[in-house]
């Protein structure tokens, strides 16, 4: 979804648009909407450019964390993230909403992959839910790429991205620099450390017969994180439907109360005005105390 592309897409959809539905032979008119839509400034303005002030830098190097070094020094949002959601830290459930572009993976990413490093048992760790298969993939690639680059993760740490149907059972067996495991009967027979999925498959993957292997190794606190990207997407009927997901997977697989760091992240849920209802959201949907 890179804003470029799609301003394309929807300036291309528009133009056709219009000149399908309105354009004319009447010889007067003739190509008018044709030469409207093609001349510049006329149907689309910009681009526009929006120059914003810096995040402020954390104080911590890119040392934070004990078994890798992370890509850049941390942002002071992504600082104060990473003592909320790091398992040997505060270990607090957590709203991450900072604008697009402030780094709200790394929030999440790095806390995790290093729980998952110093885990001695298998079993699916952490699961991460997105709104979006799309989504899923392209983030998938991000998990892929910082494994890979880190001699003490790569090899050791697996990711899956579990999404669609009964088509495609087949995909990657094994981690790349740009792709995570996607076969789904590798899946099950080796269940990831990480699990990338969005909340009908995951549905699925706790109530079907073929898929209860997924979870052979979880014990009542193997799985340590759940978190929701793009948390803003489930409102109404949806929210309720993963409000009560999550309630069916901490019943299944018997978690303890207060022991999931549950995490939910947007670029839009709101300001410090609105601290109230985004903390009762997501209490509501994770069933966890948001502080």
């Amino acid at each position: 979804m890179l804003p470029s592309i799609l301003s394309e897409q929807v300036l291309h959809g528009l133009k056709s648009f219009i000149t399908t539905g309105f354009e004319t032979q009447t010889p007067l008119f003739e190509g008018m909407f044709t030469r409207f839509v093609n001349q510049q400034g006329k149907l689309f303005k910009g681009p526009y450019l929006s120059v914003d002030l810096p995040f402020r830098q954390g104080m911590d190097s890119r040392d934070y964390f004990s078994q890798f070094k992370t890509a850049f020094p941390p942002y002071l949002h992504q600082e104060q993230a990473w003592q909320r959601i790091s398992s040997n830290k505060d270990a607090m459930p957590t709203i991450v909403a900072t604008g697009t572009g402030s780094g709200k993976t790394e929030c999440f990413l790095y806390p995790v992959l290093e729980h998952c490093a110093l885990a001695q048992e298998k079993g699916i760790k952490a699961i991460v839910i997105y709104p979006m298969n799309a989504l899923a993939t392209d983030q998938a690639k991000r998990f892929a790429s910082v494994i890979s680059k880190s001699p003490a993760l790569k090899g050791k740490l697996r990711v899956g991205l579990f999404v669609g149907g009964d088509e495609g059972e087949s995909g990657p067996k094994q981690m790349s620099a740009d792709q995570v495991i996607t076969d789904k009967n590798r899946l099950r027979d080796e269940p990831p450390d990480i699990l990338l999925t969005n909340y009908k498959m995951l549905d699925f993957l706790l109530i079907r017969p073929k898929d209860q292997k997924l979870w052979q190794h979880n014990t009542a606190e193997t799985l340590k994180y759940l978190i929701v990207d793009e948390l803003h997407t489930f409102d109404g009927a949806q929210g309720t439907d993963l409000s009560c997901l999550v309630r069916r997977m901490k019943a299944r697989l018997q978690t303890p109360a207060q022991h999931m760091i549950c995490v939910g992240t947007s670029a839009t849920l709101g300001d410090d005005s609105s601290i109230e209802g985004l903390t009762g959201f997501a209490s509501k949907v994770f069933q966890e105390s948001f502080d």
